[in-house]
């Protein structure tokens, strides 16, 4: 484990692996932390220094600050990359953590090396019709005001729960989920509308989709491939919005290619 200090944050990351070449940096959806790239830190440690942080409010990263915005979500980021000295790197990002990469994207391009997308949005403003936006608006709300807390979002997982082998790892991440960090979040990606960073980005990109998603439809993910000048779009069958837990494999071996063919 390392730490960083941005503005008085702490911001806490595992760093595993120390192959040669670009590392490889996974930032997290909402409501987890880096403890959901568990089956892709085991299995790509060998080939890349494989990186996953929690992101300010997560984990055994400090909570957020008032006013924490986007951009010092991206700020904090480039300071893990920073930090890690082995410069451009192949940063990852799934669903609100994907929003945070291209954040990242658009304030440091030289910190990125190849991007990986996956199941993810230019933020909700910019990804889905105003009606779903609302809908999800009202929908964290009531989360957030129920008497007890449960931060589960609908629709994450194509099956309906976690593969049997990360159920009790997504519920511990569930557990120590900080309400303030997830109203932070939820509505972050509600007003967050980054179209225009989508045809500025210059290098190679892997939309890497579960082909049930139900969160961030294909549709979202055809849009990405015809802004991206050099993008490759790669489909997960029957996996959902947490593609990486529920084809774990197939997301490994989508990325181990990717990263190796662009090095």
């Amino acid at each position: 484990m390392a730490t960083v200090r941005l503005s008085g944050v702490d911001v806490v990351y595992a760093r595993v692996g120390d192959a040669p070449g670009p590392p490889l940096v996974l930032v997290h959806g909402a409501g987890l932390d880096g403890r959901m790239w568990q089956p892709q830190i085991e299995a790509l440690a060998d080939d890349f220094t494989v990186v996953a942080w929690d992101e300010p409010g997560a984990g055994r990263s400090s909570d957020v600050p008032a006013g924490f915005g986007l951009a010092d979500y991206a700020r904090a980021l480039a300071s893990v990359i920073e930090d890690l000295e082995l410069g451009p790197a192949h940063v990852a990002g799934l669903s609100w953590g994907g929003t945070v990469v291209l954040e990242l994207y658009r304030q440091r391009p030289e910190l990125v090396r190849t991007l990986i997308l996956v199941d993810t949005y230019a933020g909700w403003k910019g990804s889905l019709p105003a009606d779903e936006v609302a809908a999800r608006v009202v929908g964290a709300e009531r989360m957030l005001a129920a008497p007890q807390f449960d931060p589960t979002l609908p629709g994450l997982f194509a099956r309906g729960g976690p593969p049997a082998e990360y159920a009790a790892l997504f519920d511990a991440m569930q557990r120590e989920v900080r309400p303030v960090a997830m109203a932070a979040q939820l509505y972050l990606m509600a007003e967050a509308d980054l179209r225009e960073v989508l045809p500025r980005i210059a290098v190679p990109t892997l939309l890497l989709w579960g082909e049930a998603d139900v969160r961030s439809p294909l549709g979202v993910a055809r849009d990405f491939a015809a802004a991206i000048a050099d993008a490759e779009l790669v489909l997960l069958p029957g996996a959902g919005h947490m593609s990486n837990l529920e084809d774990p494999e197939g997301f490994t071996r989508a990325v181990r290619a990717f990263c190796h063919a662009r090095a």
